[in-house]
């Protein structure tokens, strides 16, 4: 992973040989509470689903992205936010379910949604990529037929860009200013069909 400024990115990751890594309700609001804690100072979430056994977090990265000088390595910021949370959340996981050995596969990925180079092959533009990727992480709950409505899924930012929660782990403005949400028409274009040719070949 290595997260440059002014840039969007998809960011995800799921348990090793995509074993259930959130059990219970507890796990997945200790790995959200963990996220605000270390994500917050760093970037910006402009969506995010927690799912049984993988997570998906679209970011915004500003000039809070500055290199860290870990050991005899340097790093960004925002690398080193997800390094401590997924360390942060297997120490307390292990613990809690008497687990040993990884808990995540071991890389990350971190797809750079607004680069223009993404686009140069493409009849896409980066505002298809953004778009798309903002409603599929949404849809996670309801393609895995965890729910039959996307309202029900309690651990994505659905709910808080529904106005049925009132959420701020995410920046609702920041995710108007791109253009990803409009409140008149949030919920409808929630449950449009997505290009699933899009997801596989460029955002993931």
């Amino acid at each position: 992973m290595k997260f440059m400024p002014q840039n969007i990115y998809h960011v995800y990751n799921q348990g090793n040989n995509k074993e259930t890594i959130f059990h219970q309700r507890s796990d997945y609001l200790t790995f959200l509470s963990l996220t605000r804690t270390l994500f917050a100072p760093v970037c910006d979430i402009l969506s995010y689903c927690i799912m049984p056994n993988h997570f998906h977090f679209m970011i915004y990265s500003d000039d809070r992205c500055i290199p860290l000088q870990q050991g005899g390595i340097t790093i960004d910021s925002i690398t080193n936010a997800v390094r401590k949370l997924l360390s942060g959340y297997a120490r307390i996981y292990n613990k809690k379910y008497n687990h040993s050995g990884s808990v995540f596969r071991q890389k990350t990925k971190a797809k750079c949604l607004s680069d223009s180079e993404i686009t140069v092959s493409s009849a896409h533009s980066v505002k298809d990529y953004l778009y798309t990727c903002f409603h599929y992480i949404h849809q996670n709950p309801l393609k895995a037929s965890l729910v039959t409505k996307l309202e029900d899924w309690e651990f994505s930012s659905f709910k808080d860009y529904a106005n049925i929660r009132d959420g701020n782990l995410m920046n609702k403005k920041l995710a108007e200013e791109f253009s990803l949400y409009d409140a008149a028409r949030f919920i409808d274009e929630s449950y449009l069909a997505i290009n699933e040719d899009l997801i596989k070949n460029v955002l993931l």
